[in-house]
């Protein structure tokens, strides 16, 4: 059966890669930053890669790609991170809302799309909730699960958020993939680079490095050179014998003496991210370049595993399952369903439990950092109308569109 995917901000290869391997050929991949789609196009020549803003129809125009099998992608993580400000909709950046709309154009058969830990958490729960109410009124079933890229051979604490949608004669056959088993340590993944220049503290360092890696943070444009991630990471990766301060040009030599370790090399850092002779892939550029390209990526096996479930479910393969969809967020849905102001009694009532005043106070406010949330203040009580949702799904008049053109040279 001949699957084919689109893939919206691409990246390097990390996901594209994974669903290759699952099946899937790529009809056309879109990333705006140049390394990466250089990458890309250097290791597989055949596919159509458009490099640009994703939300520019110059760039590619999605209504050509109506009824592909598998729309996905990975938009950017800064609006979600916790490390972050945690902007959301009002994140220039912010692409999850655009991609759901972008369904209702391209009609995949299945909707793959992923993004950090931060996404799963409750300040997002509004945002959540309304991505799913919109998929069911395009006409798909919807479903989040929260994946550790571990539980897929993959040697590092890497939890991805990730959203799979399809259409109901799919869904049914649709399961999450199943955990592999232990991942392999940093030592046993990089035993043979990390001595292959000759360093003869290579079998030592690897006893030592025994456990595996932190996650790995490919930064931003905004930031300085390549390193292995904030303060407490730095401390994990000492533990093991590494220095995290920065990224090597070559392994190390025979007779090198380091006071922590060895720092690694972008090589090994993209093996600890899934590459290896499995999923072989080079990427191109400088070293600070690769490194971006390869922390930034969706570790392949995890995109092997997630897409194989895919590819199953559009094959109808296996047992059918009667999904039964989580509720992320009962107060949006009571909001979003009455077109009136509602007190917190009301609101109460609606959603079948007694809520405590701070504690609506404060889900209202982060519904209002996603949405407008309108007031309205008695000698009795304050009444709540929720308004439009804030992110840019397309709008021409969203400040998402200045804002990304005088900050696009620092966005990747």
């Amino acid at each position: 059966m001949n699957l084919e995917a689109v893939e919206i901000c691409a990246g390097a290869g990390g996901q594209a890669l994974g669903l290759e391997k699952a099946g899937f050929e790529h009809a056309l991949a879109v990333e705006l930053d140049p390394n990466a789609c250089n990458t890309l196009r250097h290791n597989r020549s055949k596919w159509k890669v458009s490099e640009g803003d994703v939300a520019d129809r110059e760039v590619w125009d999605p209504a050509d790609y109506r009824d592909i099998a598998l729309l996905a992608g990975g938009v950017p993580c800064p609006p979600f991170t916790i490390a972050g400000k945690q902007l959301g909709a009002t994140d220039e950046r912010d692409l999850f809302a655009w991609a759901i709309e972008l369904v209702a154009i391209v009609r995949p058969q299945a909707l793959l799309l992923e993004n950090v830990r931060g996404l799963s958490m409750p300040r997002f729960t509004g945002y959540r909730q309304h991505v799913l109410d919109r998929l069911i009124d395009l006409g798909y079933v919807a479903e989040w699960r929260l994946l550790q890229a571990s539980d897929f051979g993959v040697p590092q604490l890497r939890p991805r958020f990730v959203l799979v949608a399809l259409r109901p004669e799919h869904a049914e056959y649709f399961s999450w993939p199943e955990p592999l088993g232990t991942p392999p340590t940093v030592g046993a993944t990089l035993r043979d680079l990390i001595g292959s220049d000759g360093w003869e503290h290579a079998e030592a360092w690897a006893q030592k490095a025994n456990k595996i890696a932190p996650t790995i943070v490919g930064g931003s444009k905004k930031h300085g050179g390549a390193d292995l991630g904030p303060t407490r990471a730095k401390r994990a990766w000492a533990e093991m014998g590494v220095d995290a301060l920065g990224v090597a040009d070559t392994p190390p030599k025979r007779g090198d003496t380091f006071p922590v370790g060895p720092k690694l090399t972008a090589d090994m850092v993209a093996r600890i991210q899934g590459w290896s002779d499995a999923y072989p892939w080079e990427f191109t550029g400088r070293k600070t370049t690769k490194y971006r390209q390869i922390g930034n990526a969706f570790p392949p096996p995890v995109a092997h595993a997630v897409g194989s479930a895919i590819y199953s479910a559009l094959e109808h393969k296996g047992e059918r399952i009667e999904r039964v969809l989580p509720e992320h967020d009962p107060i949006y849905k009571v909001l979003r369903d009455n077109a009136d102001f509602m007190t917190p009694a009301q609101i109460s009532r609606a959603v079948g439990q007694a809520l405590e005043a701070a504690d609506l106070e404060h889900r209202i406010s982060l519904l209002s950092r996603d949405f407008d949330v309108e007031m309205q203040t008695t000698a009795t009580a304050t009444a709540y109308k929720l308004g439009r949702f804030k992110a840019f799904v397309g709008q021409e008049d969203h400040a998402r569109n200045e804002l990304f053109l005088k900050h696009r040279a620092r966005i990747s």
